[in-house]
Order: structure tokens, then C-alpha cells, then sequence
């Protein structure tokens, strides 16, 4: 019996039982119809979670614990931090506290000061970024749904997204909308019963590659166990090439870069400079590619998803390799927010909130420009399918043990106004109008199956 034959005969053999309780509750959709659950993909759209509360308007990061089966992802809607169990496939709790959906004055969601934000977990620790510019941290052993810290970065605007080390020991977090924008260095909690989180150094990048005044940003982190560095995406960097400017538009808008970093070098406050091969410690110019997602899949190599939203020329993904620096470009996908290396079937899986239609031009506006879920083989570097989601999906994690991709998806426009989705694609995956957590699976063979507990060594797999 195949993974999805298992899974659906225990999900849907469940649902027999207790049909009663699962309408009334809403924790279980029907499974999924429309464009978002095509019939000839290797990832199919299995069901939705629904989350309570508000219809979802606007959310950010998702993450996926697979040792404790749960999926986290960022609700603004509902100002917290919802918590999914990925054997069962039902929503848990809210963790909650945080300053939720802040708008501006056309009414559209104020994303840097809304929140939260980034969220990453290691054990029976979760940390989340704030609107407000600071770090919460959830004891998930707890019953309790309230922070057991609240810590300030010092910034006025939201705390983004962020990355461990592979022991849970070290947190790096991006405050990306600040002018200039900075990261702060923590020490974390490890396995450890109590909390001890604190600050440890602020990191910025040299003021003649990320320059005061331009619009600069940094995005999510990395950590590679293998050269023990964090790889930070910068979405833009000055001279690169000489002369180009910031801003996606332009004859000859900046590419971005790498900023790379050792943690156990920094203990006061750091500025890093330009790439030094030498130390592999630096920010390292990026070519055709302003990324925003990273994420370190087999063989040392990090997927970036470079976005033509940084830069407009930007039209295909990159993958790198940490210690070589060698790249390749994966055609056909673009425009991807969150990446995600999942080590249960080899594969990367990308949030592609603006993906281009119109192959090998810079990415037009809508229609052209889709949101969709891209899959791409991370032996070959080579796109396998992509699937339409809800506007602005640019949010996915995995679980490695399952197999199970999760894909938040908005409420349509009707419902929540500006945000919300334009098509009729996540009402399809939903299979409701206040939106939901779109459950995908690839399929893999038993043989397959038995290795999805190896670990590539990535950041998020921990």
C-alpha cells in the first residue's frame, strides 16, 4: 500500500466516524476542487485545514516541525500564530499576543508593521517576529498560549523571518523593513527545559552595499551545517553591476546578494563587508537573481527565490552551492517569497506569489503574473510542475516524515477586501470563502518512503 493510499484510507476512514463533530467544528474540508487541485500533477491536493476565527486577509511565514507533527504559520488575521497537527490534519491552537493587521490609509495591509511575522521552532521552542520589531518565544510543552517572553530588537517595524542553527542554540532574525536594515544575533534555547533567550550582537551590511535611503532589505536566512555559516538573502545590493540602481524597475536595476556570516566570530554589534573567498564570510553578489526565499537542500546547495519584485528582470530560480559558489538557474518559475527544501522526497518547494507567465521578459503585471505552488527536483535543478494557488500564496513548509506540503491561502476579495484573493482558486483548495491551509502530497513509493527521515541538512528540516 503506497504513503497517499495509507493516509487517505486513515483521514478519510476517521471522518466516517466523527462527519457529525468535523462539519460542526469545521476542522476538516472537503477535499479539494478546482485549478489549485489539478488531476495530472505528482503533488496532489489532498485537503484544507480551516482556521477559526477571521477570514484569512493576510499572513507570512510558515514552518513545520516534523518530530512533533505540527505545522506553524503566521496569522496575521488573527494576530497569532496558528498550530496544526500534520498526522491528523486538524487545527490545535492559536498562539497568540501579537499586534495582528495593521493597515494604512488606503485600507491595504500595512505588512511592516503588522505581524507576526517570521516563525521558526526547534523542539518545544517556537520564536516569532512581531509588528513592533520584537522576538516572542512559545513553550509549545505548555498548555498555555502565551508567550513566555517578548523580546525588542530595538527597531520600530516588524521582526521577519528567521533561521537556527541545526542544534536550536543560535537564532539569526531579519528586522527587514527598517531603513537600514539589520539582523540580530540571539543565543536560543536548545533542548532545554527553561528560557534563556537574549541578545546577542545587531548585524548590518556595510553602508556602501546596502546603503541608507535606498529601499534596501534583507530576507530569510539559512543556517548550513556544513560551513557553519548563516546565508542571509539581500534582495538588492549597491554596485552590482556598477551603475544600476534600486527598485525593481530601471534599465539596469541592482541584483542582489548573499550576506554570509560565522555566529561564533560575533559577540558585540557587527557591519559586514564584501565577500571574502578567503573566510567564506561576506555579502556575495548574486547574478540575475534578487532573492527573498533560501533554503539549503542536498549536496550543500541552497535554493534562492529571486523575484521580480526586487528586480524586475529576474525571470528564472537559482540554486547555489554554499562552498563552491557554482549556481544554476531553474527556468520556467520565479517570483517565489518562502523556500522550502523538504529531505522526505528531495525536492524544493516554492511560495511563488509572482510568478511570470511570459517566459524570458521582465514580470508583467496581472493577469500574466500568478501565484503558484512550484516543485522542483533538487537532485536535477529542474522545474517538475507548478500549481495555481490563491493571490499572493507566497507561503509553504513540509513535513519531511509525511510528505505533506502546506500551503496557507487568503480569503477571497469578496469576503476580506484588498488582499484577499482575486481568483477562484483558493475557495477551490478551501472549499470555503474564509480561506484555510491548503494540504498537498507527493506521493512516494514505500522504498521511497522508509528514507524520509534523512537529513540534508537544511534549515528547516529540525
Amino acid at each position: 500500500m503506497s504513503s497517499s493510499t495509507r493516509l487517505r484510507s486513515y483521514l478519510y476512514g476517521s471522518v466516517a466516524v466523527g462527519a457529525m463533530s468535523l462539519a460542526t467544528t469545521g476542522a476538516f474540508a472537503a477535499p479539494c476542487t478546482g485549478p489549485g487541485a489539478p488531476a495530472n500533477t505528482q503533488t496532489k491536493c489532498l485537503t484544507a485545514v480551516q482556521i477559526p476565527g477571521n477570514p484569512l486577509r493576510s499572513f507570512d511565514i510558515s514552518w513545520v516541525n516534523p518530530d512533533r507533527a505540527e505545522m506553524y504559520f503566521a496569522d496575521r488575521s488573527n494576530a497569532g500564530v496558528q498550530v496544526i497537527d500534520t498526522q491528523h490534519l486538524t487545527w490545535k491552537r492559536n498562539l497568540g499576543g501579537f499586534v495582528g493587521i495593521i493597515l494604512n490609509g488606503a485600507g491595504a495591509v500595512n505588512n511592516n508593521l503588522s505581524g507576526p511575522d517570521g516563525v521558526t521552532s526547534h523542539g518545544r521552542w517556537l520564536y516569532a517576529g512581531d509588528g513592533n520589531s520584537t522576538l516572542k518565544v512559545f513553550d509549545l510543552n505548555s498548555p498555555s498560549n502565551v508567550s513566555v517572553a517578548s523580546i525588542s530588537t530595538g527597531g520600530t517595524t516588524r521582526l521577519d523571518e528567521m533561521a537556527l542553527t541545526t542544534d536550536g542554540r543560535l537564532l539569526v532574525a531579519a528586522n527587514n523593513a527598517e531603513d537600514p536594515p539589520f539582523g540580530t544575533l540571539f543565543s536560543a534555547n536548545g533542548d532545554d527545559a527553561s528560557n534563556h533567550v537574549a541578545k546577542i550582537a545587531k548585524i548590518t551590511g556595510d553602508p556602501t552595499i546596502i546603503p541608507p535611503g535606498a529601499g534596501a532589505s534583507i530576507e530569510q536566512p539559512a543556517w548550513d551545517p556544513k560551513t557553519a555559516r548563516f546565508l542571509v538573502s539581500v534582495p538588492q545590493i549597491a554596485n552590482n553591476p556598477t551603475g544600476c540602481t534600486f527598485g525593481p524597475g530601471g534599465a539596469t536595476p541592482c541584483q542582489g546578494g548573499l550576506m554570509i556570516f560565522d555566529p561564533t566570530t560575533i559577540h558585540s554589534d557587527t557591519v559586514i563587508g564584501a565577500f571574502d573567498p578567503a573566510t567564506n564570510i561576506g555579502i556575495l553578489k548574486l547574478h540575475d537573481c534578487g532573492p527573498n526565499g533560501a533554503s539549503v537542500g542536498p549536496h550543500d546547495n541552497v535554493i534562492l527565490g529571486c523575484n521580480p519584485g526586487n528586480v524586475g528582470t529576474n525571470t528564472t530560480t537559482q540554486v547555489i552551492n554554499a562552498t563552491t559558489k557554482n549556481f544554476v538557474e531553474v527556468g520556467n518559475i520565479v517570483g517565489a517569497d518562502e523556500v522550502w527544501y523538504n529531505s522526505g522526497d528531495n525536492r524544493y518547494y516554492l511560495g511563488a506569489s509572482k510568478d511570470c507567465a511570459v517566459a524570458g521578459s521582465p514580470c508583467p503585471a496581472t493577469p500574466q503574473q500568478k501565484a503558484e505552488l512550484g516543485v522542483i527536483n533538487a537532485e536535477t535543478n529542474l522545474l517538475i510542475e507548478k500549481i495555481p494557488q490563491s493571490s499572493n500564496s507566497h507561503s509553504v513548509a513540509a513535513d519531511s516524515k509525511r510528505n505533506l506540503i502546506f500551503v496557507p491561502q487568503v480569503a477571497p476579495v469578496g469576503t476580506v477586501g484588498v488582499g484577499g484573493d482575486t481568483t477562484a482558486v483558493g475557495a477551490g483548495i478551501c472549499g470555503s470563502t474564509n480561506g484555510c491551509v491548503g494540504v498537498y502530497q507527493h506521493d512516494v513509493d514505500d522504498d521511497d518512503h522508509d528514507d524520509d527521515d534523512h537529513d540534508h541538512g537544511h534549515g528547516h528540516d529540525h
